[in-house]
């Protein structure tokens, strides 16, 4: 069976997928033929084109074209081919999907397809929900600019929430440990910065002489679910939104939510020196 989007009739090379033991004549019964061009593949490819410079083995008579089987999957060959050719771009939804490919460019150095499955991994909607996975494909690969960006990310989340996978194998117990303790820095380095200036005040709070030079009432509780939050999630992600500070502002007394709004400056400047603290191991 041949690929719909990848048989050309003026293809001189096919590669067959899902050959385990590099034999074409082993192949499983889910083989796609993909009709392709040697100077495409040797354009972007040098390990393709180191291939087809190689002396060639005669043809028997009935082969019209040569065939090379490969391991990979029909899904993986369609991806990076996408990229090499002028066609629509893979869609990739999934990092179980990215894994295999960008496994595959690296195999024949295809440079246009490593380059947007790097930026595919790092795209938003993966850091958001597997940040750890994406760092384990980055270390698994050697990206490192990709993994310091997934460290980042993984600030944002509990460690805990991040389930068990494949992927987390290639972490090894050093990274893991440097993650844990950059976190946990970051954790009492935002902490200690949560230091209310003397002139933090609330007037009806601080309305009476005995309670002048005292931080605001819904300072003390805003403070302390602040640290718990820090403590989970060493960002300012959570801590200076609109419901936590509402919430702060109906555990005070009656002129506190007043003093809040009054107060945007320190939290402009706290927030400004959280978000300055090291990110990364």
């Amino acid at each position: 069976m041949y690929s719909t989007t990848f048989n050309f009739r003026d293809g001189d090379f096919i590669l067959r997928s899902d050959c385990p033991y590099d034999d074409k004549l082993m192949c499983s019964s889910e083989s796609i033929d993909f009709r392709v061009h040697r100077c495409v593949l040797s354009a972007a490819s040098p390990v393709f084109d180191g291939m087809f410079t190689l002396p060639q083995p005669a043809s028997d008579a009935d082969i019209i074209i040569p065939v090379v089987p490969v391991t990979e999957t029909s899904a993986v060959l369609d991806t990076i081919l996408r990229f090499v050719y002028p066609v629509a771009d893979p869609v990739i939804a999934t990092l179980d999907e990215l894994g295999p490919a960008l496994e595959a460019a690296r195999k024949y150095d295809f440079g246009v397809a490593i380059d947007a499955l790097r930026k595919r991994l790092i795209a938003s909607d993966f850091l958001k929900l597997y940040p750890l996975r994406v760092f384990g494909i980055s270390n698994r690969f050697d990206l490192a600019e990709e993994a310091r960006v997934a460290s980042r990310a993984l600030l944002s989340t509990s460690l805990s929430k991040q389930y068990p996978h494949e992927d987390l194998k290639h972490v090894t117990a050093y990274d893991y440990h440097q993650l844990v303790v950059a976190r946990e820095q970051r954790a009492h380095a935002a902490i200690e910065l949560l230091q209310p200036p003397r002139d933090l005040k609330c007037m009806q709070c601080n309305g009476r002489w005995d309670r002048a030079r005292d931080p605001p009432r819904w300072w003390m509780e805003y403070k302390e679910r602040a640290k718990e939050e820090l403590r989970l999630r060493p960002t300012s992600d959570v801590i200076f939104s609109l419901s936590f500070l509402q919430q702060s502002a109906q555990t005070g007394c009656v002129g506190c939510p007043a003093s809040i709004l009054c107060s945007s400056w320190f939290f402009d400047q706290l927030k400004r020196s959280i978000d300055d603290l090291p990110t990364t191991p």
